[in-house]
């Protein structure tokens, strides 16, 4: 063995102990030139249960739990958890399945049922804390486009255990809470009355902001757009996230939202024509990150229009009135899936202010090591860096679109969306850049059960 061969071979034993504690990360990374921090190992050691539907290369939960089992980057700094994924429940298991092969390599016990999975064969709940991740599977399809996964079924049976153990611990729920407004409006409540500590949501705000873009305190939002490049329903939910983390904080804090409508093809364009929306505002946010090959927002925004690699698709739009008058658009618009921009137009400027959402290489897998960190603090602290009722805005404000889409388009006034709520700053938990210096395009992206800190 050359020189070489034995420094890579040195270099994979100690990645490979990465995986063990913070104290063998800490070593492995030292290889590597870098300096971890945040490690929790003089901290009590979490123990996490996590309830999944599927366990497959690229699922929601390979791309979060990875970031459990092994040390990630966030904003350039390697982080351990100080966590262990004690135990775990899958609701399906699908021929590429991968949740064998990670309870065999990290002594992770699968358990049959949620209940179990949280007593880790007990009688009473046993961890500190729980990741739900209903996300990916093979669940009906509704007729307003909604999978119907069982985020509602999972909060029951972890809620029946807290109820039965007298305690309750932290709950992360991915994405949004439910298909339907009447539940995930229960999932809220029953946490604030159980005294729950309850956060979900999307991973596209935590990303960084290319140019940077920080509104000011208080801004006096006129109008806001958001472009996500996906499909309806399941990537719509991003973009309004992207939308409600955006003007959450403006002048007066969030209100409400009085009206929602759904409009695709050619009547998305005769509301932009009607001055219902921008274009104007859709090409600011395009343009903040330009794309050679890119259709303009003129272009996009046709009724068959055409995506960069010259396929044809219908761009669609949830148009969003706010109680306080601020009016917010999310546009789908056949880029791909891995971009997102944002602009708005404030009070008294005439020029837009816009970025677009970089995810970091290996497309969207890297964007979840910022959304694990979030939900590592949140378990901590016991407190969600940002209000669940974000989500819970944004879960209602697609279910009435949904309702829109199925009635050709209607306006549809939402007085159960006239609640308010306070804001909080997140700017900690986003991706500053700092990770992709070290994690570039031109590196090739780990396989199988391999986390993404190696």
């Amino acid at each position: 063995m050359n020189a070489h061969e034995t420094r890579a071979s040195t270099r994979r034993q100690f990645l490979a102990r990465a995986g063990r504690g913070a104290a063998g990360a800490a070593m492995a990374w030292s290889v590597l030139g870098l300096s971890p921090s945040a490690f929790a190992a003089h901290q009590k050691r979490l123990r996490v249960a996590a309830i999944i539907t599927e366990y497959s290369y690229r699922s929601h939960a390979h791309v979060i739990l990875e970031n459990f089992l092994g040390p990630y980057l966030f904003n350039g700094k390697l982080i351990s958890s100080g966590m262990d994924l004690v135990s775990m429940y899958v609701d399906q298991i699908p021929a590429n399945d991968l949740s064998h092969a990670i309870s065999t390599k990290y002594n992770i016990p699968i358990y049959r049922t949620i209940a179990e999975a949280l007593c880790c064969g007990g009688e009473c709940l046993a961890v500190d804390a729980v990741l739900s991740i209903g996300e990916f599977g093979n669940y009906p399809v509704n007729g307003k486009a909604q999978i119907e996964y069982p985020r509602k079924r999972f909060f029951d049976e972890i809620v029946a255990v807290f109820r039965k153990s007298r305690r309750v611990v932290p709950v992360f729920n991915d994405k949004h809470l439910s298909y339907r407004w009447d539940w995930a409006k229960e999932m809220c409540d029953t946490a604030r009355q159980m005294a729950i500590p309850f956060m979900a949501g999307s991973s596209v705000p935590l990303a960084e902001r290319t140019p940077s873009l920080e509104l000011p305190p208080r801004a006096r939002v006129e109008e806001a757009i958001s472009i996500h490049g996906g499909g309806v329903e399941s990537y719509d939910i991003h973009g309004l996230e992207v939308l409600q983390s955006m003007v959450e904080g403006r002048r007066g804090g969030e209100t409400g939202v009085a009206k929602v409508q759904f409009l695709e093809g050619e009547a998305l364009w005769q509301a932009a024509k009607d001055g219902r929306w921008s274009p104007e505002l859709a090409a600011a946010a395009l343009a903040a990150k330009p794309v050679p090959g890119l259709p303009s927002a003129q272009e996009l925004m046709r009724p068959m229009a055409k995506a960069g690699d010259g396929r044809p698709f219908v761009a669609h739009g949830i148009l969003v009135s706010y109680r306080d008058g601020t009016r917010g658009t999310m546009l789908s618009a056949g880029i791909t899936g891995t971009r997102w921009y944002f602009s708005c137009r404030l009070v008294g400027e005439a020029r837009p202010r816009a970025t677009s959402f970089y995810v970091g290489p290996w497309q969207n897998r890297n964007l979840f090591k910022a959304l694990s960190h979030a939900i590592q603090t949140h378990f901590r602290e016991r407190r969600a860096p940002y209000a669940v009722e974000r989500t819970l805005m944004t879960t209602g404000i697609l279910d009435a679109a949904m309702d829109s889409r199925v009635k050709g388009g209607a306006v549809l006034e939402t007085p159960q969306l006239l609640f308010a709520y306070k804001p909080r700053g997140f700017r900690s938990m986003r991706e500053m850049g700092a990770s992709w210096k070290i994690i570039t395009e031109s590196r090739p992206e780990p396989k199988g059960i391999e986390y993404g800190g190696e």
